[in-house]
C-alpha cells in the first residue's frame, strides 16, 4: 500500500480557507469526489451522496490547527480515514490531502490522486475569486 500527499497552494487567508473546507454546504461545491448532491445531517455523520453510493462522513472536532481530518463510511460498511490539513502558507494556504491506497489498483489509486488533486483545483478557484 502506498500513500500521496496532494496539495494546492491557494492565495487566500488561512481561516477563510478552513473554514470553507470544514463547511459541509460547500463540499458539493468543490470536492466532486466526495459529494455530488446537498449534504444531509444526521447526527454527527453527514449522509452524501458520493460517486461510491451514498456515504457517512465524520469530521474531527473543529480545531485552530488546520487539522480536517475525516472518516468516510462506504456503502459496504467500510470506514476509511482521510488525513487533511490547512496550513498557513506564504502565500496564503496550503491544503494537503493525503490519499492511500488500501486495496485499490495502481491504476483506481493514480485516478484518486487525480481526482483528489481536481478538486483541491476547484477549491482555489472559488476561493481565490471571492
Amino acid at each position: 500500500m502506498q500513500s500521496r500527499h496532494v496539495s494546492r497552494v491557494i492565495a487566500a487567508p488561512f481561516a477563510t480557507v478552513h473554514d470553507y473546507v470544514r463547511e459541509p454546504d460547500h463540499l458539493p461545491l468543490w470536492a466532486e469526489g466526495l459529494a455530488q448532491a446537498e449534504v444531509s445531517r444526521e447526527g454527527d455523520d453527514l449522509v452524501i451522496a458520493s460517486p461510491m453510493g451514498q456515504v457517512r462522513v465524520r469530521f474531527v472536532p473543529p480545531n485552530d490547527f488546520g487539522v480536517v481530518d475525516h472518516d468516510v463510511t462506504m456503502p459496504n460498511g467500510v470506514t476509511q480515514n482521510n488525513p487533511m490539513r490547512v496550513l498557513v502558507h506564504p502565500e496564503g494556504s496550503e491544503v494537503v490531502v493525503s490519499v492511500r491506497q488500501l486495496d485499490l489498483t495502481d491504476e483506481e489509486f493514480e485516478r484518486d490522486c487525480a481526482q483528489m488533486a481536481a478538486d483541491l483545483d476547484r477549491l482555489a478557484e472559488l476561493l481565490e475569486r471571492s
